[in-house]
């Protein structure tokens, strides 16, 4: 009776146990699926506002360059 009870004992022990592992790379899965979908929002975000405003940093580059200038 204990020879048959000991297969039984382990494949459930082994069940149990691979169980955590099995949520932990559900959990992470999740986690990595939003923070691409927030890097990718923030890059088009980005890409949108350097195409409705193609100049915006060129006034601070100009600053820049006359700062630059006027320390030499």
């Amino acid at each position: 009776m204990i020879k048959n009870f000991k297969p039984i004992f382990f494949m459930v022990f082994l069940s149990l146990t691979l169980q955590g592992c099995v949520v932990a790379s559900a959990v992470d899965l999740a986690a990595s699926t939003v923070l691409t979908a927030g890097k990718i929002a923030v890059k088009g975000t980005g890409t949108l506002i350097e195409a409705v405003i193609p100049d915006g940093d060129d006034d601070d580059d100009k600053k820049k360059k006359k700062a630059k200038q006027s320390d030499e």
